[in-house]
């Protein structure tokens, strides 16, 4: 066959390819509102710096799939994201459901491979049914598809991954966003193991689309989504914006950003969000939004374990993690979903070299049969854990209260390289009402319960601490920005040039 014949051949394949599903499954998503791969691919990277892999794949178990496959489903490659590489599988829904098979795994698997040897971030945009039937199906099926290299989930930190869970996401796309250092989703989606025309054969009874996976079972129940959003565009650049404050690999630094104008302003105003009355709550969301770079607060999973709040952000350009308590939701008393939370966010920023910035102000860990029951004790020692092994800089504030061992799992103690302290800090083994009550034996109301109460609350004060120097330094919450940022600077000089040592890079992302 002639050169030009050839030539010809490839281009009538390449745009059989580029089909996806057919101008009738595209234009019924156009009509819903949703994006195709393509277009999600276009507002996820750069322009023209898209270089796809495997677009004359198709179905190599059963012939009469092949013409059927454009693409196996699945669109692969390699783009850019504010200038710098990353590697990209995006799903096509029109294409047998983007359904999982043995041609698109080894698609997927490679760009995954490669992320994972070259150093750069893996972005995974889910929308799928699960596995393809009858492909899998029989011993021949789960030998071809299942077990090996490229399918399995070991997970090593070594790159960033984010994943979106958008509209119908079975299987895969759900084992991703569960993989996932930054899983978003769309409102309105479902995520799932099963679909539920399977779950409802499973347990003969109709499941509840919502019940079964919605977002709002992920955000106040499961707490395996990070972030969610009203669209297709706006999953895309929620990961374009997390990927921002990552490394491309853990053996560099984050990027720094230039400071924007405004920052650093009003540091007085935290003097008006605290209460001066020990027994009042504030908003530690307004105080964070205070202290770092101006709009570069971004929060992750903040409908679960609200009482503590945790995110990326910017301190003089440089990206910083925050775990903050709150005390306005719960006095800021640590729950289990708190915990959990804490965990897998000190993970990530200990993974990929951000400093963490803890910001304490809790009365403890919340008790009793309720919390026993979700398994309080062993999250609270994974908490304990992850603290105690983190190795980027760190510095511990504490605002307010300080108790208990939440004081050492929120970086009191030797777990910090710097803590610093309000002066209406106080710290001790638990609330000095309870306290007074067990010392003294007296209650609120008692005869002689405020003066016990009084002695006991002297013994809390921060002085003590920062007589024989178990804190570092006392400081006015408006001087808080300027401290923060100087001791980043000192701790960032350690002969490692701030890189951690990932002691919790094999650590489950999934809790």
């Amino acid at each position: 066959m002639a050169h030009e014949e050839l030539l010809a051949a490839l281009d009538r394949r390449r745009a059989e390819a580029r089909r996806m599903g057919g101008k009738d499954k595209l234009e019924k998503r156009r009509t819903a509102g949703a994006l195709n791969a393509e277009e999600r691919l276009a507002a996820l990277v750069d322009p023209d710096s898209f270089i796809e892999l495997g677009l004359l794949g198709a179905s190599g178990v059963f012939e009469a799939d092949a013409p059927k496959t454009p693409r196996d489903g699945k669109i692969a490659g390699f783009g850019r994201i504010d200038g710098r590489d990353v590697g990209v599988v995006v799903n096509d829904f029109t294409t047998k459901g983007a359904s999982t098979s043995a041609t698109n795994s080894k698609k997927m698997g490679y760009v995954r491979k490669t992320c994972t040897e070259k150093g750069m971030p893996w972005v995974h945009i889910g929308e799928s049914t699960g596995a393809r039937l009858p492909d899998a199906m029989g011993s021949k099926g789960m030998g071809a598809l299942l077990g090996n290299d490229v399918t399995q989930f070991r997970r090593m930190r070594d790159t960033p991954w984010a994943a979106a869970a958008l509209d119908t996401s079975f299987g895969s796309s759900a084992w991703l966003c569960c993989c996932a250092d930054f899983a978003v989703m769309k409102k309105g989606s479902i995520m799932s193991v099963s679909s539920p025309r399977l779950v409802s054969m499973a347990i003969g009874e109709k499941v509840d689309l919502e019940e079964l996976g919605g977002w709002r079972l992920h955000a106040e129940s499961t707490g395996l989504i990070d972030h969610f959003v009203d669209s297709d565009e706006e999953a895309m650049q929620a990961i374009r914006r997390f990927l921002s404050y990552m490394p491309s690999h853990n053996g560099e630094l984050p990027p720094a950003a230039p400071v924007p104008d405004g920052s650093g302003d009003a540091q007085e105003r935290i003097l008006d969000i605290v209460p001066e009355a020990r027994t009042q709550v504030y908003n530690m969301k307004k105080v964070i939004e205070i202290i770092v770079d101006r709009d570069s607060f971004f929060e992750f999973k903040p409908r679960f374990g609200k009482p503590l709040v945790v995110g990326v952000a910017r301190l003089g350009g440089q990206a910083i993690g925050i775990i903050a308590n709150n005390p306005i939701v719960g006095g800021g008393a640590l729950s289990a979903e708190a915990c959990r939370k804490a965990v897998d966010f000190t993970v990530l920023c200990d993974s990929f070299n951000i400093p963490i910035v803890r910001l304490m102000d809790t009365p403890g860990f919340v008790v009793g049969t309720d919390a026993e029951r979700r398994g309080a004790p062993g999250h609270i020692m994974n908490f304990m854990n992850a603290t105690c092994l983190t190795t980027v800089p760190q510095v511990t504030v504490i605002c307010r209260k300080a108790y208990g061992r939440a004081y050492v799992a929120m970086g009191g103690g030797a777990h910090n390289d710097t803590m610093i302290a309000w002066p209406m800090a106080e710290v001790s083994f638990m609330d000095p009402v309870f306290a007074t009550n067990i010392v003294h034996n007296k209650s609120p109301g008692d005869a002689g319960f405020e003066e016990a109460l009084g002695t006991i609350q002297k013994d809390l004060e921060i002085w003590d601490m920062a007589r024989i120097f178990s804190a570092h330094d006392v400081i006015k919450p408006q001087e808080t920005r300027d401290h923060l940022i100087r001791m980043l600077e000192i701790h960032r000089r350690r002969r490692s040039g701030g890189i951690g040592s990932h002691l919790m890079r094999t650590w489950p992302t999934s809790f």
